[in-house]
């Protein structure tokens, strides 16, 4: 099953020059999208959807194609999530992305050129674990709890991973696809009676 929409579409990435030569893009003019010949130019798979491009980066890669990102002007995180795919497996990836059972997505957006960028990473079910993204954006350290706390992403060297909405000894993550549904028992005060 497909998930690309209608105005989604794949481009295959060069691969990075092994010359030690320049792999990101040149400025892009304020307000104009990035292309995929300069999307391609930090070395990973691209696509665009709905005009924007996505970044699919493998997990070595991450921190690299995040810290080249602000480097080039993109100095905010507008969100980072996670996304189990436990019973959509069969989604569209440019060739070359192994899919995954979970996802991390992170949007950046660069208020000077006022572009947005979408960096997508496969992680493996036995293997959810990425560094941490707060010595570069300080802003992703309760965005990055949350991960850990509803999916079990783990972010190595974060200076406070623990769940942030969840009591902190409540065993599993609640969004993942195959954590069990249950309830809490509500419990009500008696009325207080006629008047």
């Amino acid at each position: 099953m497909s998930t690309a929409g209608p105005t989604d579409s794949v481009a295959s990435a060069p691969a990075p020059p092994t010359g030690g030569g320049e792999t990101r893009p040149t400025a892009v003019p304020a307000g104009q999208a990035m292309t995929a010949a300069e999307a391609a130019g930090y070395g990973v798979p691209v696509s665009f959807s709905r005009g924007q491009p996505v970044l699919h980066v493998d997990q070595a890669g991450y921190e690299a194609v995040i810290a080249a990102l602000r480097d080039d002007g993109f100095n905010g995180v507008v969100d980072l999530t996670a996304v189990d795919y436990l019973s959509h497996p069969g989604r569209e990836l440019p060739p070359g992305v192994r899919a995954e059972r979970f996802e991390l997505v992170v949007n950046l957006v660069s208020y000077v050129r006022r572009q947005r960028v979408r960096v997508r990473v496969q992680l493996p079910e036995h293997d959810a674990v990425l560094p941490s993204l707060f010595h570069v954006y300080p802003g992703t350290e309760a965005m990055e709890r949350e991960a850990y706390d509803m999916m079990g992403i783990v972010f190595t060297g974060h200076p406070d991973l623990s769940r942030i909405l969840m009591p902190e000894d409540w065993e599993g993550h609640p969004l993942r696809k195959d954590y069990a549904v249950g309830r809490v028992p509500v419990q009500f005060k008696q009325s207080p009676g006629t008047r």
